[in-house]
């Protein structure tokens, strides 16, 4: 999951001005090789099984729901960082084999004389090496700290509000839980699998006095649309049923980043695809990526303490009395009513909204 600040809405939303007002749950936005669905404001019930990765059961309880960065993003950036460094030192000494090869075959010299006189002693090399250790060691540093001085974003039920703050010690932000902006992204990008159709869930946060938006950006890990409306609708669901609303506890496999996770992607890999491809596209890439050791730096970023909320949010978090509970808008009411009469006919949401194309097979 990562977080974008933005300065101005009008700087963020919609690039061609295709509408004079905020986004509402049923557009759609089409931009070169990127398409989004919006599901909220208001957020509408989808029809898809509350599902998430980011096993939100370990942070909710009547009150409130913790939402923050998963394993996932730490392991995709370790093993990113790591392959590129054994990169450039197999490219080295590949080169310093073949030419090895091409000196014992001239000239009968010792096949690797020239790996240990010019490769193993080129400072050249090992400045390269020691300049892109230290920028991605400074950058995952960095963001790592970043992660662990923010406090996670809060969903409170009671009060129908989503508070944040961008950073530990800053005021928190409340935002109506009817105005949170929430939409589903298809495009394309490289993973620390293979390069993939991309689906995410993009949360956005909008202060009302200042215009300013927390974007949230939560990948998905498979091939389907479906797992990021199921992201949106655990919380979603959490919002206007309560947390037994929330999916049951999933298996270890199922959260991006662990070692379980791993071992079932090679799993799928190795029975979906030829034994070279196997081979060479996954082991070899992923054993020069540090196999499961990424997996175990996620972990650790993962049992980290994280910031601690300030005490206006605290307070904020505290049980109200029922009778002081927030009530979700006629409005809501009303078009969520007439959204499920839509599913009991057979119909989806995009049908409700009247959304055609390729969305129709994805959201399947």
């Amino acid at each position: 999951m990562s977080l974008l600040r933005c300065k101005r809405w009008r700087n963020i939303y919609m690039s061609e001005n295709k509408y004079d007002r905020m986004p509402q749950a049923g557009d759609l936005e089409r931009e070169s090789d990127t398409e989004v669905f919006y599901l909220s404001p208001k957020p509408l019930p989808t029809g898809m099984p509350a599902f998430s990765s980011r096993q939100l059961h370990r942070e909710s309880n009547e009150v409130f729901l913790d939402y923050a960065v998963s394993r996932g993003t730490f392991e995709f950036a370790s093993r990113g960082s790591i392959g590129s460094v054994m990169f450039i030192l197999i490219f080295f000494f590949v080169v310093g084999f073949g030419l090895g090869v091409a000196d014992y075959v001239q000239h009968g010299d010792p096949i690797f004389e020239i790996i240990l006189t010019l490769v193993l002693p080129n400072w050249y090399m090992w400045g390269i090496v020691g300049f892109l250790v230290t920028m991605y060691g400074s950058i995952f540093i960095y963001f790592v700290r970043q992660v662990s001085i923010r406090p996670p974003i809060r969903f409170n039920r009671q009060r129908r509000e989503v508070a944040f703050a961008f950073r530990k010690g800053e005021a928190p932000r409340y935002i109506p839980w009817e105005e949170v902006i929430a939409c589903v992204s298809v495009g394309q990008t490289a993973t620390q699998y293979a390069v993939t159709p991309s689906f995410a869930l993009m949360i956005g946060l909008r202060d009302a006095n200042t215009g300013d938006v927390l974007w949230v950006t939560v990948p998905t890990a498979t091939l389907a649309l479906a797992l990021a409306v199921s992201e949106w609708e655990a919380i979603r669901a959490y919002m206007e049923e309560g947390v037994s609303a929330l999916p049951e506890p999933q298996p270890e496999e199922y959260e991006e980043g662990t070692v379980a996770y791993f071992n079932l992607c090679r799993q799928v890999y190795r029975t979906e695809h030829s034994y070279l491809r196997y081979l060479f596209g996954f082991l070899a890439i992923q054993f020069f990526s540090g196999w499961h050791l990424p997996c175990h730096i996620s972990a650790w970023v993962n049992r980290r303490p994280k910031a601690s909320f300030p005490r206006e949010l605290l307070d904020w978090s505290q049980p109200l009395p029922s009778e002081q509970w927030a009530v979700a808008s006629e409005a809501l009411k009303k078009q969520s009513a007439d959204v499920r009469k839509a599913f009991a006919k057979g119909q989806t949401l995009l049908d409700y909204f009247m959304v055609i194309n390729l969305w129709d097979e994805l959201w399947k």
